[in-house]
């Protein structure tokens, strides 16, 4: 081996002759060591599977959710492989959500409390390798590595040592490899067979370390998207609804499941395999160049640089845009799978109208243009492909070859090589050994630069293929970025602002979601609700026009006791007046004052039915240990159950900690009577009530509205029904056009004439029962069908 080449393994190979003979015995403790540790570990395995819980104990065990701990943290329950797994969940600090809004900011240069509406950033033409990605890219890394002492800056640096470990070993190897074909040259067997046991001796540590690097980077990726998704979260699922803002009041975001399950999780994956696809090659590239250099010389590392620009110069003028393709499939993906999201959530409504075939186009439609575009991808990547390769494997060989010939043809005595050819066969013996041993030496060079050149292309060829997966990265990061950015302006009530349209008429009003000009305040509950000078709009993200005024400046005081109903035609605005009042719309003018979160209490049109057990549904949104805590008993909830006409459901479905799918269980009247149920278990002040007893009987509904008012519930009602005008003392009547509405107290002589007018045409009806019999028996003479 010639001494340039055999500074780094010479060494250790003299410390390891020294050392075989306590190389064997202590492979043989670390087997038996390894045994040791197999058969605990499968003990342990049966001793758990032993302790495995059954599906009636996981259910028990799963009842409290979360245990609140005293420093603010919850300690959840997460059923794992037969058990319940306690993961302790640290929200996000409000500080730190302020302390990352400046990094997310969408605000206009001037200052604005609004963004300007256009198309989501996930989809822009700007998406790629720029100045802009590296923003966004150190803007999400303040949440993946939120300090210097967080767990994921450990991962790295152990992925960053085994990075560096795999290289030292690929030296080793190459030059081991060398050292094992010069030795077969020279058939030097003692030396070829010592070569065979450090060949198997670096197999232990290469194997191990190969596997490390692959596990790190998994573990990477996971923490990377624990650490987004709990963000993710803590800002989407807040006190100020913003889930339900990014839906219903943004524009920019379509699909928010598919930006925070695929998305997220594709962007972390891709990030982890970046840092390895990155840094170990330009680590090889690095080390292998400076090994290489001594054989090859000046000239030789000279040509290596040449190579490099040219081939990165050859395979960024070819290269699409990734970033781009990879935002506009990602979004396509989402859409598909909306398409069968709301199919699956509207089974029972397309079956009835026998719609399978139009949501079948819909589908197909979908998904064929989610594989066109895949299609047009795989197109543009056949020419990007060809030159990859031709660039990569072929020039960069052909190139290798030139490189590695450098010693060999003007190396150190190519000149007596020449030489000796000229003289023909007159050599003498000690000439021929000399020539021999310089064959074995040239073998031996050439392998060990063969394999660092080998290594050396396979480090440029992973890092000219990083930078297709930078393109696609950098796709991600647009669509993680944009959701984030969207969450943290619709946190600030910042929304998408449009100008006014210049063909609108003056003195029309143009409600804008970047101009909120109105105040939702919470009071004492003695002031009771009330609404001044609020006119009620439906918001109308993204559209010109702006916002559809339903109700003009309303102006609505309800005391406590004062019971009020709000009727009125479909699309009148009923339902609007009780989502501003939530707060789930904005109040852009005026002033709404309700009282605090605990006591008010809102039930919708759709009963929701959340995942959990038979109590959970009672005593929803709170959670088993929020009952706990409160002290009421499960008594209580039984007799909740009466009051609502429900009290079989526990013998029927197997008592209060049964969990089933209960949206397929009950029926529409048990539905809105559990509703109903969880008003008399939180007990508030005001009752808000929007078509909540549509589809229950009207005495049931009589017996549990009067159960709410001996309760001390003010009611709030929206339905069409008169017979619940008796429950309440005003009625708000919403006109339907021109915004109008009128408020009148309940009981006066024109409600007591409209009563009567009910009466007389129920009366006419029954007078004509007799004949409607009569006819009955005719038709059923006709028909055969009398006994």
């Amino acid at each position: 081996m010639a001494p340039a080449q055999s500074k780094l393994l010479q060494p250790w190979i003299e410390r390891s002759k020294r050392r075989l003979p306590l190389a064997l015995p202590l492979l043989v403790a670390i087997f038996y060591l390894r045994k040791r540790l197999l058969e605990a570990a499968i003990e342990r395995k049966r001793q758990r599977d032993r302790t495995l819980l059954t599906t009636p104990q996981l259910e028990l065990a799963q009842r409290d959710l979360y245990k609140q701990l005293p420093n603010g943290s919850r300690e959840l329950l997460v059923p794992n492989r037969g058990r319940v797994s306690k993961v302790i969940i640290h929200p996000t600090k409000t500080s730190t959500f302020k302390s990352h809004a400046p990094h997310f900011s969408t605000k206009s240069p001037g200052g604005g409390a609004a963004t300007t509406a256009g198309p989501p950033p996930a989809t822009g033409a700007k998406v790629g390798v720029n100045k802009e990605f590296f923003r966004q890219l150190s803007a999400i890394f303040k949440i993946i590595i939120p300090r210097a002492t967080s767990k994921e800056v450990f991962l790295v640096a152990a992925h960053t040592g085994f990075l560096l470990l795999r290289t030292y070993l690929s030296l080793l190897v190459a030059q081991l490899d060398g050292k094992l074909v010069g030795d077969l040259v020279s058939a030097n067997g003692k030396g070829f067979a010592r070569g065979l046991m450090y060949w198997f001796a670096l197999a232990v540590p290469s194997v191990y370390t190969n596997s490390m690097i692959r596990y790190l980077q998994q573990k990477l990726s996971i923490s990377f998207r624990t650490r987004l998704t709990r963000y993710v979260h803590d800002l989407y699922l807040n006190p100020e609804n913003n889930f339900y803002k990014l839906i219903n009041l943004d524009s920019r975001i379509e699909g928010a499941d598919q930006f925070i399950t695929t998305d997220i999780a594709r962007f972390c994956d891709t990030l982890s395999a970046l840092y390895s696809n990155v840094s170990k090659p330009t680590l090889d590239l690095v080390l292998f160049n400076i090994q290489l250099g001594r054989s090859i010389g000046g000239y030789g590392s000279l040509g290596l640089a040449v190579s490099y620009v040219a081939t990165a110069w050859v395979l960024r003028k070819v290269t699409p845009a990734f970033g781009k393709l990879a935002a506009i499939e990602a979004k396509l993906e989402g859409d598909f799978r909306a398409a069968h999201s709301r199919l699956i959530i509207n089974s029972e409504e397309v079956a009835f109208y026998n719609g399978a075939h139009i949501e079948k186009d819909i589908l197909n439609r979908a998904y064929l243009r989610l594989i066109k575009h895949v299609n047009s991808i795989f197109k543009i990547r056949i020419v990007y492909s060809m030159v990859e390769d031709l660039v990569v494997k072929y020039f960069w060989s052909a190139c290798g070859y030139c490189l590695i010939s450098i010693p060999v043809f003007f190396g150190p005595g190519a000149s007596q090589r020449k030489l000796a050819a000229l003289k023909g066969d007159g050599t003498s013996k000690e000439e021929l050994e000399s020539e021999g041993k310089s064959i074995a030496t040239r073998t031996e060079n050439y392998i060990s630069n063969r394999r660092l050149l080998l290594s050396l292309a396979d480090a440029g060829g992973r890092l000219m293929y990083s930078w297709k997966d930078l393109a696609e990265l950098a796709g991600y990061t647009s669509r993680v970025y944009s959701l984030l950015s969207t969450l943290h302006d619709l946190n600030a009530n910042h929304y998408q602002s449009l100008p006014r349209p210049a063909d609108l008429n003056p003195s029309q009003p143009f409600y804008d979601l970047g101009s909120i000009n109105g105040r939702l305040l919470e009071a004492p509950t003695a002031r009771g609700v009330e609404f001044t000078k609020v006119p009620i709009v439906a918001p109308a993200p993204g559209m010109e026009r702006g916002g559809e005024e339903l109700v003009k400046s309303l102006n609505l005081k309800v005391l406590p006791g004062e019971h009020l109903m709000i009727s009125g035609p479909n699309g009148s605005g009923k339902t609007s007046v009780a989502r501003v009042l939530a707060g789930l719309w904005p109040v852009f003018e005026g002033v709404v004052t309700r009282p605090k979160d605990e006591d008010i209490f809102f039930l919708p049109q759709r009963p929701y039915l959340s995942a959990g057990s038979l109590r959970d549904q009672i005593i929803y949104p709170h959670s088993y240990p929020d009952f706990v805590a409160s002290g009421r008993s499960e008594q209580e909830l039984l007799d909740i159950l009466k009051h609502v006409h429900l009290a079989y459901l526990p013998d029927r479905e197997g008592g209060l900690d049964t969990r089933k799918e209960w949206k397929d269980v009950f029926s529409g009247g048990e539905k809105q009577r559990m509703g109903l149920a969880r008003l008399f278990y939180h007990l508030p002040k005001f009752g808000v009530l929007d078509e909540c007893t549509s589809a229950v009987s009207t005495d049931v509904e009589g017996l549990i509205y009067q159960h709410a008012k001996d309760l001390g519930i003010t009611l709030i009602t929206i339905s069409h029904r008169p017979s619940l005008f008796k429950y309440h003392h005003h009625l708000l009547r919403l006109a339907g056009h021109d915004g109008a509405w009128e408020v009148s107290q309940i009981g006066t002589a024109a409600e007591h004439l409209s009563f009567q007018k009910e009466i007389e045409q129920l009366q006419d009806k029954l007078r004509d029962v007799d004949k409607w019999k009569a006819r009955l028996a005719e038709i059923d003479a006709e028909l055969s069908f009398t006994s």
